[in-house]
C-alpha cells in the first residue's frame, strides 16, 4: 500500500486521482488550501487524510509531504497567472525532492512540450523541465482537452440556450478526456512506478468534432442543441490565453494516440465522449441558477 500526497485534491484532476487511489486500497493524503470545504469532507468520508497545504507556504508543503511515498502534482494558471503557476510548480518540486519522495506524477497538458505559444501550456512546460532536472523519479501525464469543461462556464450557458458555442469549426477534430480517466491513469502510473518513471505521455480517451459533440449532447439532453462557432476575436476579449489555445486546436490540432492508449492500458476504463455525456446530471445542470434576490 502506497501513501500518496495528492495536490489539488478538492479539484477535478486531484479529486479523481484521490478517488482512484482510495478505490485501489492506497492511503491518500489529500492536500488542499480549503480543508474545511465540502469537497474535502467528501474525501474524508472516503477515507482520505486531508491536510492544508499552500504552494506559496513552504512550511505547509514540507509538513504535508513528510512520510509520503509519492506525489500527484497539479498546478493551475487560472485564478493566479502563468508566472505564479511556474513559481508554485517549482516550489512543489523542490519540496518533493527535499522530502526524497520515490515518485512524482505531474499532470501537464497535451502538446505542452511542442512550442505551442499558448501561455498556460508554456508555463506548464517550464514546470515539466524543472521536474525532469530534479533529483527525483518523475512521470509527466499530459491530458488533452477536458470533457468536464462542458458542464460549467460559458459552454454550459450556451447549452441552456440549446447552443454548443465552441471556438472551432464544426468538422475540426479535437481529442478529449474526462477527469475520471485522468485520475485512473495517474493512479496507474503511481502504482506501476518502474514502468512509468522517466516517461512523458499525452493522454486522451476520444476524438470528436464539435458537430459530433453537439449531436451527442442533443441526444443525451433531449434538446435541439446545435454547434455555433464562436469567433476567436470574441474569446480574445475574455482571455488571450484561451484564444491562443483554441487557435492552436484549430490550426495545428491536438492529436493524441487514443487507439494506442486504449490498447495498452485497458484497465483505465477509458470513457468515450458519449459515455461521459450519458453519465452527467443534465436536468440539474441545465436548470439556470435562481437569480439573487
Amino acid at each position: 500500500m502506497l501513501t500518496v500526497a495528492v495536490t489539488g485534491a478538492t479539484g477535478a484532476q486531484g479529486g479523481a486521482t484521490a478517488r482512484a487511489l482510495l478505490a485501489a486500497g492506497h492511503h491518500v493524503r489529500a492536500l488542499t488550501r480549503y480543508p474545511d470545504s465540502l469537497a474535502a469532507e467528501v474525501l474524508r468520508g472516503l477515507g482520505a487524510e486531508v491536510l492544508r497545504a499552500d504552494f506559496d507556504d513552504h512550511t505547509s508543503l514540507r509538513a504535508a509531504l513528510a512520510g509520503t511515498d509519492s506525489l500527484f502534482a497539479v498546478t493551475t494558471p487560472f485564478g493566479t497567472d502563468t508566472s505564479a503557476e511556474t513559481r508554485q510548480g517549482k516550489a512543489l518540486v523542490d519540496a518533493a525532492a527535499a522530502a526524497r519522495l520515490g515518485h512524482i506524477v505531474l499532470t501537464s497538458a497535451a502538446h505542452a512540450d511542442r512550442g505551442t505559444a499558448v501561455p498556460h501550456y508554456e508555463s506548464k512546460y517550464l514546470v515539466e523541465q524543472y521536474l525532469c532536472a530534479a533529483d527525483v523519479p518523475w512521470t509527466v501525464i499530459a491530458p488533452a482537452a477536458f470533457m468536464d469543461n462542458y458542464t460549467s462556464g460559458w459552454t454550459l450557458d450556451g447549452l441552456r440556450d440549446n447552443t454548443f458555442a465552441w471556438p472551432m469549426p464544426a468538422d475540426r477534430p479535437l481529442t478529449l478526456i474526462p477527469a475520471t480517466d485522468i485520475g485512473a491513469f495517474a493512479a496507474l502510473a503511481l502504482q506501476r512506478r518502474d514502468e512509468f518513471t522517466g516517461r512523458r505521455i499525452d493522454i486522451a480517451s476520444d476524438e470528436c468534432t464539435p458537430r459530433w459533440i453537439a449531436e451527442t449532447l442533443a441526444m443525451v439532453t433531449d434538446r435541439p442543441i446545435a454547434h455555433q462557432e464562436v469567433p476567436l476575436a470574441q474569446v480574445r476579449t475574455r482571455s488571450a490565453d484561451l484564444a491562443a489555445m483554441f487557435e492552436y486546436f484549430t490550426t495545428v490540432g491536438l492529436d493524441v494516440d487514443v487507439a494506442g492508449l486504449r490498447r495498452d492500458y485497458p484497465e483505465v476504463g477509458w470513457h468515450s465522449f458519449a459515455d461521459w455525456a450519458a453519465g452527467q446530471e443534465w436536468p440539474a445542470l441545465l436548470t439556470p441558477a435562481p437569480a439573487n434576490q
